[in-house]
């Protein structure tokens, strides 16, 4: 009588189950992606060095996520970004400490924040806050960590560890730029 009972109560939450995943509406289920990003937070890496030098950094906002956009004047490809512990080039010191954010993304350009006469081509100093990114969804902070033997380093404080992609983009003119996007959230 007893098992009857049980494999009865059994049945009747297997039949609720299946009932409820024919009902759910195509896109709301848990796990559909958000506003269609797939892109993971794995790192991402590509592209040899350049002497085109950084020239600005901008940031944004837009519905599915925040964006960071690095300005070289020249062509520039290469890259390496993902999330961990950022470190100062030529000195290694970490920079959590001074980036806000849940999370940070360590952001190597290969590429100089100076000229051919080792002239600076961007305002910061080291440990510089890079942009303002004050009522941002996902960006919290842009920390310049230093150039350094041809690589420029920024940690990019964000709110949790999120999907994000790195792209490039050909001009205006003869400059190129490199585009973080970091999503406001992994699903609908």
């Amino acid at each position: 009588m007893r098992i009857r009972r049980t494999m009865t109560a059994l049945v009747v939450a297997f039949a609720a189950l299946l009932a409820a995943a024919a009902t759910a509406t195509p896109g709301t289920a848990a796990g559909a992606p958000y506003c269609g990003i797939t892109w993971g937070s794995g790192d991402k890496t590509t592209g040899p060095m350049s002497s085109a030098p950084l020239i600005a950094v901008r940031t944004g906002q837009h519905d599915c996520h925040d964006r960071v956009v690095f300005e070289f004047d020249g062509p520039v490809t290469g890259y390496s970004v993902g999330y961990g512990e950022t470190y100062t080039d030529g000195e290694g010191l970490a920079l959590s400490p001074y980036t806000a954010g849940g999370a940070l993304l360590r952001v190597s350009l290969r590429a100089p924040a100076y000229d051919d006469e080792h002239l600076a081509t961007v305002p910061y100093r080291v440990g510089d806050h890079a942009a303002n990114v004050v009522r941002y969804q996902t960006l919290r902070d842009v920390v310049f960590g230093g150039s350094f033997e041809g690589y420029t380093t920024f940690a990019v404080g964000v709110r949790a560890r999120l999907p994000f992609r790195v792209f490039l983009l050909a001009g205006p003119g003869t400059h190129s730029r490199i585009v973080l996007d970091v999503a406001h959230q992994w699903q609908q």
